[in-house]
């Protein structure tokens, strides 16, 4: 099953770029792509119920098909200034999302023969060696005692999630306070840190389990940004800005924004404990980060968490994947690459329903029986409510991005991807 599963996903995508190597992103009228307009109408009325119930504020939806942006619409409030319409080119924190663009750059570097997926990280990054597991923790001062483990973390194992290493801020209790008495920083809004600093400190900490095991959603990521800088010689900020965003022609990503691009930057939403209503998040003592982040001068480029960016910078990075890793005749990976990045990396190893690649949860059939996404879709989504997914079948790219913590109402999101898929003729 798990070789059927493999062919599959490979096949779709070797078909998707063959077929489609050129596409760039252009707007068309739903027919043009086999999308039918009707039914379009029914994300509006969903998405527009949501605000009229206070259940959101705002939110941007993109979906493109054969390189055709059949569908892009801003909704409600939220832009800069809290109250003002939402715009289409509003930036919104993407957080996670940052995961699949760093491991864009790690693929780049294994293609030009840097590193192998199956190194051990401490060959670039000393502090991980002779990694150790948690074995006994005392709550009372967060002092703990370790066995060693296994074997090595490998650049895979970041790469999938199966490290070992756990979150700082929304981790497991255990392991939150470890690295919160260690000053390790979660990502978001860490501006004052620097990777060097952080990421060779986090090597010293134990391991929520041997590298491997079983998937653990946690820095690894962040890991991984620290390990571009190490062989690149770059900065992750110049790494992303010179060897993809530049050439893809994605001119709003950045992890702090200039300037002139700040009033585009949306307002950041939460729930009002007294009222229930959604009013604009303040910053206060305790907070995991730091509401406008992206506003500041930071050091810190968190590989994990850092980003921020638009509906139409993230779709061009999804669409450059689905063409095979080239865009606008800008070539930033093979296909067989993105073939790896895809496919399952994780054996047995289950991510609910689905299995996980080189930075993407992928969609097995079971997964494909909840909403409808073909076998082989890639997918994540960010802390703050934004989400994306590209199906290579269909030759799909879907985002819904919303900022909101805690999004109340998150089945908005599997609402968004069933309305997408019932849409398509």
């Amino acid at each position: 099953m798990r070789n059927v599963f493999y062919l599959l996903s490979a096949m779709a995508l070797t078909a998707a770029a063959t077929v489609n190597a050129q596409e760039v992103l252009h707007p068309a009228a739903p027919a043009a792509a086999h999308v039918s307009a009707e039914r379009l109408q029914r994300i509006d009325k969903t998405i527009q119920q949501y605000i009229d119930s206070n259940w959101l504020k705002g939110a941007i939806a993109l979906i493109a098909r054969d390189g055709n942006i059949v569908y892009n619409k801003a909704f409600g409030t939220g832009g800069a200034e809290g109250n003002a319409t939402m715009q289409k080119d509003n930036i919104f924190r993407i957080a996670s999302q940052t995961k699949a663009i760093t491991s864009v750059a790690v693929m780049m570097l294994f293609e030009e023969g840097k590193l192998l997926l199956d190194d051990p990280i401490s060959k670039y990054i000393p502090s991980f060696a002779k990694p150790q597991v948690l074995d006994q923790f005392n709550e009372a001062d967060s002092s703990y005692t370790t066995t060693p483990a296994k074997r090595e973390i490998t650049i895979r194992d970041l790469l999938t999630h199966t490290s070992g290493i756990g979150y700082a801020g929304i981790g497991a209790k255990k392991t939150k306070a470890i690295y919160a008495k260690a000053s390790i920083p979660s990502g978001i809004g860490s501006d004052t840190f620097h990777l060097a600093t952080a990421i060779t400190r986090l090597g010293t900490l134990p391991l929520e389990h041997n590298p491997g095991e079983k998937f653990t959603y946690g820095l690894n990521t962040d890991v991984l940004g620290y390990l571009v800088e190490v062989v690149s010689g770059m900065s992750l900020d110049q790494f992303f800005k010179t060897r993809i965003f530049e050439p893809l022609g994605m001119k709003d990503t950045y992890f702090y924004l200039p300037q002139e691009k700040q009033n585009r930057l949306v307002a950041l939403y939460t729930i009002d404990k007294d009222t229930k209503k959604l009013v604009p998040y303040q910053e206060k003592p305790g907070i995991a980060f730091s509401v406008d982040y992206a506003k500041r001068k930071g050091t810190y480029y968190s590989g994990g968490a850092g980003l921020v960016s638009t509906v139409q910078d993230y779709a061009i990075f999804l669409q450059a994947l689905l063409n095979g890793g080239i865009y606008n005749g800008k070539r930033i990976l093979s296909p067989r690459t993105v073939e790896l990045m895809i496919m399952n990396q994780v054996g047995d190893i289950q991510v609910g329903l689905n299995k996980f690649g080189l930075g993407f949860e992928i969609t097995t059939e079971k997964g494909m029986a909840k909403l409808g996404a073909s076998t082989g879709t890639f997918s994540w989504g960010g802390y703050f409510g934004t989400i994306y997914w590209a199906d290579p079948q269909k030759h799909l790219v879907g985002l819904l991005f919303i900022n909101q913590s805690p999004l109340t109402h998150g089945e908005i999101q599997d609402k968004f991807k069933a309305l997408v898929y019932q849409s398509l003729d």
